[in-house]
């Protein structure tokens, strides 16, 4: 549940404004995004930075929570701050406070992050329009996954976000096969589950593409992902590209609905959050309050 109060999200309305950050991190320094007990979090990184700037305690709401080994360009969250907090971030400076917080919050994660910093960068900072919600406004979130399916390709400069993969992958087979999972499906199959969550989601893009340099990317967009879905989805995928499963393989797995020997991850570290869309300022709220019921 998103214990956040409701946002306010105008300049002398009182109660709170809403805080909309977008981001971008390398996830092989990090256990995932979400705060873990004794572990280093993207999450909690970043909410130690946030302390440290607005002295107290802070809790970030994300569009979309990465596991260990993930990175991100376009990650977004939203966070709320008093009006009095938000105008005092520039110290009498005379600075926008959306230019302040960024400067403060670069700062304060370089300490947080040491010798890791660099490692987590937030990119923008403003007030978010009236009814944002990182998480349940969003209409979709894309990935990418590169696969270097050949020693030839192995390139050792990219080898923190690019997949090895021994044997050639035909990208025709590929295409074949994550076409037909397309659409809005239980994807059991493809999840691990989480308790009282719903694992049905709407599969909006998964194909496969050979770039310039050789290497196949991978691009997997939809509405939302339950947990592991993107890295079970083109672990399955592999099988196909190999030829050791037909196409339809894929979508006989999804009408199973289960997770069985052959439910496999691919690697975490080539996978990468691009970019999380949301629709019109007039929408944001209609659309939160629709995907929120679906989800709870």
């Amino acid at each position: 549940m998103n214990d956040q109060k409701p946002a306010a999200p105008v300049l002398g309305g009182g109660g709170f404004l809403r805080i909309r950050l977008d981001l971008a991190y390398d996830g092989g320094s990090f256990s995932g995004w979400a705060v873990q007990p004794g572990r280093r979090t993207v999450q909690g990184t970043l909410e130690a930075a946030l302390e440290l700037v607005l002295r107290r305690p802070v809790r970030v709401t994300v569009a979309g929570r990465t596991d260990a080994g993930v990175h991100a360009r376009g990650q977004v969250v939203h966070l709320d701050l008093t009006e009095p907090e938000w105008l005092g971030l520039n110290r009498g400076a005379e600075l926008d406070p959306a230019v302040a917080l960024l400067r403060r919050l670069r700062g304060a994660l370089s300490r947080e992050l040491g010798d890791l910093t660099g490692s987590i960068v937030v990119h923008e900072a403003a007030i978010a329009p009236e009814g944002f919600d990182a998480r349940f406004s969003a209409l979709w979130r894309r990935y990418s996954y590169r696969i270097a399916d050949g020693l030839e390709l192995w390139d050792p400069l990219s080898r923190y976000d690019t997949l090895w993969h021994k044997t050639p992958l035909d990208v025709d087979l590929l295409n074949a096969g994550s076409a037909q999972l397309l659409g809005l499906h239980n994807f059991l199959s493809y999840c691990k589950p989480r308790e009282g969550a719903t694992t049905i989601r709407e599969l909006q893009r998964f194909e496969f593409a050979r770039d310039a340099d050789g290497v196949i990317v991978a691009t997997v967009q939809a509405d939302a992902f339950c947990h592991n879905m993107v890295r079970a989805l083109v672990g399955s995928a592999l099988y196909v590209g190999e030829g050791q499963e037909r196409p339809e393989w894929l979508h006989e797995r999804l009408l199973a609905k289960k997770r069985d020997a052959r439910s496999v991850l691919a690697a975490p570290h080539p996978l990468v959050l691009e970019e999380v869309a949301y629709p019109s300022d007039a929408e944001l709220l209609a659309r939160a309050e629709r995907t929120r019921a679906l989800r709870e």
